[in-house]
């Protein structure tokens, strides 16, 4: 009986072991896909791929940055001269421009005359930019030139300032607007519910009896089990209308908006883990803090409060976390502007929300693709760092001790 009692003992270890090593095997295989395929967005040119930009040879411009494109063929910049060329207007050359200006005749009938014809064009506008497929100009002669173009760098991605993924010839990949969005948002959700969570942890601690602490419990519990798409929807019908009306606002999708979403769904977090920190006071301070001549709330602020002040820290950095990784609810209420925010009452889009609006309809393998991955990256980072700090913060009473 001893020995098949061993088997089974031994079974059952090797059952645990071989469970954690798969367990940490596959986590490490996803960060590894995670960030093979998010750093293969710096390996990728700053024009869409397959395409270039060609010029006549007589200008001088050799090449030009993402934004110095993007505002050339948005026509904010209309002169060379703005980007180190010659006084001239700058005339704009799309590929699809070239079946306007010639014939199926004079193009061939397998396009074989497309890259002739497009030189021809070229070399005829000494102060053209053409934005052409790579696969069509087969050939370029004297009086035409590729203007250089470089791989996505860490400063265009991490210090840019415009998230346009989609704009061609040159996508923009700036995360500033994202990260703004989402600091935004989720230090105003903590704002919110820090002093919240606080006194609701402190009434159920040392307050509240045994049935109320039951019933409140029980509702905190509900407040967590509820999923996030029924709080983005509560947000949409509920809170925009009222951030729109008493704000005076043209939408009422905000990081206002957000942030009263996420303090929300970060309550159940903060009032549980700083209800445990506090509960976990030992009475003999209590009564030693009674029996010194302190009053009740004397005890609960001087005494109780400091003592679980390193959990209620990470009770603060759980709620960040919590907040800082959601995705549905704040996709619905933000308004989703990828833009830097200078206000609580301006539309803003968060890195969570844009990998879920933006990756089912980026190509697979593509420079959109990409960049989703790398702000998973960024977000992955961002909260590895939080749970990390979390736990340093939870245990440094014990290692004090």
């Amino acid at each position: 009986m001893n020995r098949i009692s061993k088997l089974i003992g031994r079974f059952t270890e090797g059952s645990l072991k071989l469970s954690s090593a798969v367990t940490s095997i596959v986590i490490l295989l996803i960060v590894i896909f995670l960030f093979k395929e998010g750093f293969g967005l710096f390996n990728s040119p700053t024009v869409t791929k397959g395409y270039s930009l060609y010029v006549n040879a007589e200008n001088p411009v050799e090449a030009l940055s993402p934004y110095e494109i993007k505002k050339i063929f948005n026509s904010e910049i209309k002169n060379w001269t703005a980007v180190g060329g010659g006084n001239q207007e700058i005339r704009l050359f799309r590929f699809e421009q070239i079946f306007n200006k010639y014939s199926e005749e004079e193009l061939g009938a397998d396009y074989s005359l497309l890259s002739k014809r497009m030189n021809e064009v070229i070399e005829a506008n000494p102060n053209i930019i053409a934005y052409f497929p790579k696969e069509y100009m087969t050939e370029t002669p004297a009086g035409v030139q590729a203007l250089s173009v470089r791989n996505i760098s860490l400063t265009d991605f991490f210090l840019g300032k415009k998230w346009l993924p989609t704009t061609s010839p040159a996508p923009l990949f700036g995360i500033l607007p994202l990260i703004g969005g989402t600091l935004l948002v989720s230090l105003l959700a903590i704002l919110i519910a820090l002093p919240l969570g606080m006194g609701v942890s402190v009434y159920l601690s040392e307050l509240a009896g045994r049935r109320m602490r039951k019933l409140i419990r029980s509702m905190i519990e509900l407040l967590a089990g509820i999923p996030s798409v029924v709080y983005g929807f509560f947000g949409l019908v509920v809170l925009v209308p009222i951030v729109q009306n008493f704000g005076g606002l043209e939408v009422g999708q905000t990081a206002f908006t957000g942030g009263i979403i996420l303090a929300i769904m970060a309550l159940p977090t903060i009032i549980s883990v700083s209800e445990d920190a506090m509960r976990n006071t030992p009475d003999d301070m209590r009564q030693a803090s009674y029996a010194l001549g302190a009053t009740k709330w004397q005890t609960i602020y001087k005494v109780v409060v400091p003592y679980a002040s390193s959990g209620i820290s990470a009770a603060v950095v759980l709620g960040i976390g919590r907040a800082i990784g959601e995705t549905m609810a704040v996709l619905m209420v933000t308004g989703n502007a990828a833009v830097i925010p200078h206000s609580l009452f301006e539309s803003v889009r968060t890195i969570p929300a844009s990998i879920a609006a933006e990756l089912g309809e980026a190509p697979v393998g593509g420079t959109h693709y990409q960049s989703l991955f790398m702000l998973g990256c960024v977000l992955f980072v961002i909260t590895l760092i939080i749970s990390v700090l979390a736990e340093v913060i939870s245990n440094r009473k014990r290692v004090k001790g």
